[in-house]
């Protein structure tokens, strides 16, 4: 009995000479967290309020009759309102995407952007959306008129291979309208992480360097793309600030994701979650309907000027389930760096990158519980350090969970 915990007491020592002290955030970081809880808050009362106002003063209704005149078929109808309904909630949305996206990133000093380069940005956002909007709107209405009691069903079901769809082209098509996706420069570095992906077992690894200096002084990497066009994205700021250690426990963590497959299971966990919501939605919608008719101008949920009223409950429905949701993007999270750490074995390269995260980022380490439960797709940074100062059952005798995947 006694040599079990010798040996963990040396490991722990060993440990303790090696640890990252997770700093405190500096006063522009907490200003920073302060208010960007307030703009959560305005954004998600912003979100609800413009649906809200098409739906109760009565616009959608007249917007649908413009629609269908300039229309005429039911398709392109429903496919002009679309386009319609988000320019114009995209415009009044403006001054506040504005504030937020370009004037407080600049007052931070987290921004590069210019001007006119965010507004290409914005005006090629808002126009992606209206055409993606326009193509699938469709669906919807087209499930509600062929079944109105399990429309919420197919439609929820749709969206697994709606957002497989997403995921194939939006590397390849989407993502190049905003910033160059490139081969990495330093080639010495490009080795490397292949050396790493070929170890992970990730074959046929793409490693892409994006130019976002020109947008950004903040650093990123992830993943995208599915099968094909899956793909490691690094932001050149992340190489410019992080070191090759430090850069090969990210790339590292983003390879959890793939050889994990993370992203497929999120893919049926949002279909399931998105197919309840819908069932509330529709549970929902109809009593409203009967009770507000008059002054909807819209007497059936098949009709498309219901669309903002589908898109208030559905919003009421995920701002209630997004705190299960954002669990379970934590539980990725934490994983996937539990499979970076075995895969380079390099603890302070890892509790180190978390601390240049915090720092370039304006991130606070350690947010209270009601930012983490409804905002955080990830572990605190504060965690994230510990865990990487703590993990390491190589030398402590510990099982590893995922050192069997590795060649």
């Amino acid at each position: 009995m006694g040599a079990p915990q010798e040996r963990t007491t040396q490991c722990s020592a060993r440990d303790s000479s090696a640890l990252v002290s997770v700093p405190e955030p500096s006063a522009l970081a907490r200003q920073y967290y302060r208010s960007g809880n307030v703009l959560w808050a305005v954004d998600n009362f912003v979100g609800l309020l413009i649906p809200a106002v098409f739906l109760y003063y009565g616009f959608s209704a007249r917007l649908r009759t413009l629609a269908y005149r300039w229309g005429r078929r039911w398709l392109p109808s429903l496919a002009l309102y679309g386009v319609l309904f988000l320019l114009i909630s995209a415009v009044v949305s403006l001054p506040l995407s504005y504030y937020e996206g370009f004037v407080r990133q600049h007052a931070y000093g987290l921004s590069t952007q210019t001007l006119g380069r965010w507004a290409s940005d914005w005006a090629k956002g808002t126009a992606l959306g209206a055409l993606g909007l326009a193509l699938v709107i469709g669906i919807p209405f087209w499930l509600l008129r062929r079944s109105p009691r399990r429309w919420w069903l197919y439609t929820g079901l749709a969206a697994a291979p709606l957002a497989t769809f997403l995921l194939i082209i939006a590397p390849v098509w989407i993502d190049p309208m905003f910033n160059h996706f490139g081969r990495m420069k330093d080639r010495q570095l490009e080795q490397r992480i292949l050396a790493l992906a070929a170890r992970a077992g990730i074959s046929g690894s793409r490693v892409y360097e994006v130019d976002k200096s020109k947008d950004t002084r903040t650093v990123n990497a992830y993943v995208t793309g599915l099968g094909s066009t899956k793909r490691i994205v690094l932001w050149d700021t992340i190489l410019q600030k992080l070191d090759q250690d430090q850069i090969s426990f990210a790339v590292g963590h983003e390879m959890g994701h793939f050889v994990l497959g993370h992203v497929p299971t999120a893919i049926v966990v949002i279909t399931l979650v998105v197919t309840g919501s819908l069932y509330i939605v529709h549970l929902m919608a109809d009593r409203l309907i009967v009770r507000f008719s008059n002054r909807f101008g819209f007497s059936s949920l098949s009709d498309v000027a219901s669309f903002p009223l589908l898109l208030v409950l559905a919003s009421v429905v995920s701002l209630l389930v997004s705190p299960a949701l954002l669990a379970f993007s934590r539980h990725q999270e934490h994983e996937a760096d539990r499979f970076g750490l075995e895969l380079t074995r390099d603890n302070r390269a890892a509790a180190s990158a978390f601390v240049r995260l915090q720092e370039e980022n304006l991130a606070v380490p350690r947010p209270g519980w009601v930012y983490v439960f409804w905002r955080a797709s990830h572990p605190p940074l504060g965690e994230r350090v510990d865990f990487a100062n703590q993990y390491r059952p190589w030398e402590c005798g510990q099982p590893s969970k995922y050192g069997r995947l590795f060649r």
